[in-house]
């Protein structure tokens, strides 16, 4: 994973303050990394987070974002994010919560073109259910072409119909990246 641990936290406060709070569990919150990622790899060639997906039950999973908000429950105020989330316990559901609001500083983190894609995936999903959030990651080419517990590569991301770069451009991108 690439991405800064400033933006990191910001974009957890973006999703906590942009989607219903009723409906932000763990599985939703892994969600929205995996559609904001992949969103962005379609149309830039990268994601934004890099972290490395898995094919899990659920759905694709975000593995150290995974385990940054799992330590929460087990490291308590220690935690990487106990300073950024909290996880709101009742008999049903997990709620996960921001301590703060996204403000101005933490929109200074980020590219139009990211906040673009962040925004459209909180109001794609905003009061949208667990299950619907599951169901739209399983009809995407990265979950149908790999197998439970496989990492999931972003270059699946190509196959969709809804993706704005060719495997050609993708190539040259990551060519450019090594130079």
């Amino acid at each position: 994973m690439n991405i800064p641990q400033v933006k990191l936290k910001a974009m957890l406060r973006y999703f906590c303050c942009n989607t219903n709070s009723n409906y932000l569990g763990k599985t939703k919150l892994m969600k929205l990394f995996y559609f904001v990622d992949f969103i962005h790899f379609k149309r830039f060639g990268r994601p934004i987070t890099d972290d490395r997906y898995f094919h899990l039950e659920h759905g694709p999973i975000p593995s150290t974002i995974l385990n940054l908000v799992n330590s929460i429950f087990d490291e308590g105020e220690d935690a990487i994010l106990a300073d950024t989330i909290f996880i709101e316990k009742n008999e049903h559901i997990q709620r996960i919560k921001a301590y703060q609001n996204f403000d101005k500083k933490d929109e200074n983190l980020f590219s139009k073109n990211e906040l673009d894609v962040m925004k459209e995936v909180c109001d794609r999903f905003k009061d949208k259910d667990t299950k619907f959030i599951v169901k739209s990651a399983h009809n995407e080419a990265a979950w149908s072409k790999t197998r439970e517990t496989e990492e999931i590569p972003y270059e699946l991301a190509i196959d969709d119909s809804d993706c704005r770069i060719s495997k050609e451009e993708y190539e040259v991108l990551k060519m450019i990246e090594r130079a």
